[in-house]
């Protein structure tokens, strides 16, 4: 059916917005988690701390999406609403173990993994779902939608470091289940307007039965070579994505003493993170099909380039000035991503689309932070960390400057293609003789027969 462009859509766009929020804040305030790891387990005698602890947020981030392609073949078998509310359930049963631990070593798995598959099968269908409800504001839509993660990383690290402070780390995480919580009871505002591959083979058979193995790990769209492209240009483009947002407090620390808040850091990354979701959200909708990606282009050059000029912030203000430039930039390239896979594969196509991209993004994001961490651990700075984290957008963004060009050419093709047997040639021809046999007809009436 077509999306109403409202109505209940706006409830499924609060919710959805609740979901980036709580899964995306807290994985990007995991700086402050971070310091308080390295305080409550590491000791003087360990010369790889920063490397493995490290691991506990990387491999967090990195399980979000490398869940991704499990979850499109639920959400596509089971629907949205089902898999959304299990999802957040399993990150509630992680988190709360998280806070139950006494060495680094559980939380790879409690954190690391339960959590982060929780928050995986919670956060793609809120994706998939705005699709029903909305097409021509779509990308204003995902733009407020993407928006919640700003809000709460704007909040999150200052309450994180109160509490962190006041009840220590464990009691913290516990407190942080209340939003899992809520996000289990948003999960249930998910109503579907397009039935699921369980309605569909429920409703025709009388009872549930598996499709086609191809039907539910459609590998179709790596066909579309336009799409292949952008699968390997954003994840060569995010092995130093996620490295300030694993480092940067810790970097503050150890350059700048105590004397500065680093927190405002995440916070001048999440509002500026916020302001571009909220503006790129609504300049896609006016830019055409796959043009779309130079908006992906432009933020990755401009992450990669202030991704290398942290380690030369000797003032607190510049790096200020960094990190509102980085937030923009962020905000920009994840607020289009929705919307570009929809022009490049199709609605029909979009959620196994999306859950293979972010599923071949969690390989550069989970590798990078430990990297990162393991160049400090040796080198005794993060400078060359940082200055090497900014490398890999510049390379993404390159590649995916074809795409445009690319997809306009696969469009000229199926224009060209034969059509019911008959080759290009012969349909021109026939058009011709149509033509001749009627020039005293009205225009209108010839199109229309046509």
């Amino acid at each position: 059916p077509e999306p109403p462009e409202g109505g209940w859509g706006w409830v499924v766009m609060l919710a959805a917005m609740w979901c980036n929020g709580a899964v995306f804040g807290i994985q990007n305030s995991c700086g402050v988690l971070f310091v308080s790891m390295l305080r409550l387990f590491g000791s003087s005698d360990d010369k790889q701390l920063v490397f493995k602890t490290a691991w506990v947020s990387s491999l967090s981030m990195g399980m979000v999406f490398f869940c991704s392609p499990i979850v499109s073949i639920f959400t596509d078998l089971f629907g949205c609403r089902k898999v959304a509310v299990i999802g957040a359930a399993v990150g509630l049963v992680g988190l709360l173990s998280s806070s139950f631990v006494s060495t680094i070593e559980p939380l790879y798995f409690t954190y690391g993994i339960v959590f982060a598959c929780g928050c995986s099968f919670a956060y793609q269908p809120s994706l998939v779902i705005l699709g029903h409800y909305f097409k021509k504001r779509l990308g204003l839509v995902n733009g407020i939608v993407t928006a919640g993660s700003s809000l709460f990383t704007v909040s999150l690290p200052f309450l994180l470091r109160v509490l962190i402070d006041s009840v220590d780390l464990f009691n913290t995480l516990r407190v942080l289940c209340i939003l899992m919580f809520v996000l289990f009871l948003a999960g249930f505002t998910y109503k579907p307007l397009v039935p699921n591959t369980k309605d569909k083979e429920g409703g025709k058979k009388g009872k549930f039965k598996l499709p086609p193995a191809k039907k539910i790990c459609n590998f179709s769209v790596f066909k579309v070579l336009s799409y292949r492209i952008w699968a390997l240009g954003i994840p060569a483009a995010l092995f130093g994505y996620f490295v300030p947002y694993v480092h940067l407090m810790n970097h503050v620390k150890e350059r700048f003493g105590d004397s500065v808040p680093e927190e405002v850091l995440l916070l001048c990354l999440g509002i500026t993170s916020g302001v571009g979701r909220l503006i790129f959200g609504r300049v896609a909708d006016y830019i055409p099909g796959a043009k779309k990606i130079y908006l992906q282009v432009a933020s990755f050059f401009f992450i990669g380039l202030m991704s290398m000029m942290i380690p030369l912030c000797n003032v607190f203000g510049a790096l200020v000035a960094v990190c509102l430039f980085m937030g923009l930039f962020d905000g920009c390239f994840i607020c289009i991503m929705a919307p570009i896979a929809f022009e490049l594969v199709g609605a029909q196509d979009v959620s196994q689309a999306i859950g293979f991209l972010l599923g071949l993004m969690s390989v550069p994001m989970t590798v990078g932070p430990p990297i990162a961490g393991l160049l400090r651990d040796k080198l005794g700075t993060y400078d060359v960390a940082f200055y090497l984290a900014g490398v890999p957008p510049l390379i993404g963004g390159a590649i995916l400057c074809f795409i445009p060009w690319v997809h306009e050419r696969q469009k000229l093709k199926e224009r060209a293609k034969p059509v019911d047997g008959e080759t290009t040639e012969k349909m021109l021809e026939n058009e011709s003789t149509l033509v001749s046999d009627t020039t005293e007809k009205p225009a209108k009436e010839l199109d229309s027969g046509f």
